[in-house]
């Protein structure tokens, strides 16, 4: 999960939002008043609720964003979190806590925790083997 989110309140602009997602490289940005989530906005929000629209650049992302999220807590286990991801076609999952944005996990956390994991599973493994093993003879 990251935990350094960059977001915006739904008072920011379409053309401020662009901008930051310019700058950070992102596509998504969570919508916050104060830390609780109250939307979110990705690139293709814009494109097609805000430029498609015709909707001025000073237009306030309360009047595109998306207020139905779907979010997951801290305490979710991963592999729901990457059957709600598949099964939904989600990239990105805010998590909230009492209401409250603390993260964002995306396909790529989920991708390294399961690098993560194999290379355990292999070292685990590795480490069983040489305890199966006969010891070596003394001489």
């Amino acid at each position: 999960m990251s935990t350094d989110v960059l977001t915006c309140t739904p008072q920011n602009n379409l053309y401020e939002v662009a901008v930051k997602m310019k700058e950070h490289d992102i596509g998504i940005i969570p919508i916050v008043e104060g830390q609780k989530l109250v939307g979110l906005i990705t690139d293709r929000d814009l494109v097609i609720r805000g430029c498609a629209a015709k909707l001025p650049d000073s237009t306030a992302v309360s009047q595109i964003m998306t207020t139905h999220v779907e979010t997951i807590s801290p305490n979710d286990q991963i592999e729901g979190v990457a059957q709600r991801m598949a099964v939904n076609q989600i990239r990105r999952l805010p998590v909230v806590e009492n209401g409250n944005l603390i993260g964002v996990v995306s396909i790529g956390d989920l991708a390294l925790r399961e690098a993560h994991d194999q290379k355990a599973l292999h070292a685990l493994s590795s480490i069983s083997e040489h305890e199966h093993r006969e010891p070596p003879a003394v001489h």
